[in-house]
């Protein structure tokens, strides 16, 4: 477990922050880019839980509740494997993302896809509050994934960081569509080309 004493240590005043396994960067390293990206999605997530539990009880709600904190719980995971550089790092064994995290994420992923009806278009972010919070957090976990890429090309992460965080994305989108028919709300759809209404005027 993980005890944190103090707050704030004035080691980061001059722009560099300390690394999980030790040694110093600069903030705004390609690496703390990468796992900061992962902690604002992780943020977000914390955002759709909250929602979520603001709905009445039901099954849904109670086992998406556990879905999601098994994601923010492997955010942590995959942010500190982020946050790890090996050539500096003094443990013996490291947090790392593996491949039975994309193996459940997608079994989770198959399951909700079977509830749901073929998309006649893409759907436009929005809904209700809890599904448009997770199309934010779609598209956060798409920056995190970007932001993960480019780090991958100068240092060694592992193989499954970059197919987790892929796989993620896949499973918000899939979330904001599953919420949006259990909890009885519009989903949005985009309309090509679509022309500007004449009766916008509210005067």
């Amino acid at each position: 477990m993980v005890r944190i004493s103090k707050v704030y240590t004035k080691g980061g005043d001059k722009g560099e922050t300390s690394l999980a396994g030790g040694g110093r960067i600069a903030k705004d390293h390609p690496r703390v880019e990468a796992y900061g990206t992962v902690d604002e999605l992780n943020s977000i997530l914390g955002l759709v839980r909250y929602f979520n539990m603001q709905n009445p009880q039901t099954v849904q709600r109670d086992k998406f509740e556990k879905i999601l904190e098994t994601l923010q719980n492997w955010l942590f995971d995959l942010g500190s494997q982020l946050a790890t550089d090996p050539g500096f790092s003094k443990k013996k064994k490291k947090i790392a993302i593996n491949e039975s995290y994309l193996t459940w994420l997608e079994a989770v992923i198959d399951l909700m896809n079977e509830e749901l009806e073929p998309l006649p278009s893409f759907t436009l972010p929005g809904g209700g509050i809890v599904g448009a919070h997770l199309h934010q957090a779609r598209t956060v976990c798409r920056r995190a994934e970007r932001r993960i890429i480019t780090l991958s090309r100068e240092h060694d992460l592992g193989e499954w960081p970059v197919p987790f965080i892929n796989r993620l994305s896949d499973a918000l989108f899939v979330f904001s569509r599953w919420t949006c028919r259990w909890m009885d709300e519009k989903e949005l759809l985009w309309v090509p080309e679509t022309e500007a209404p004449d009766d916008w005027q509210w005067k």
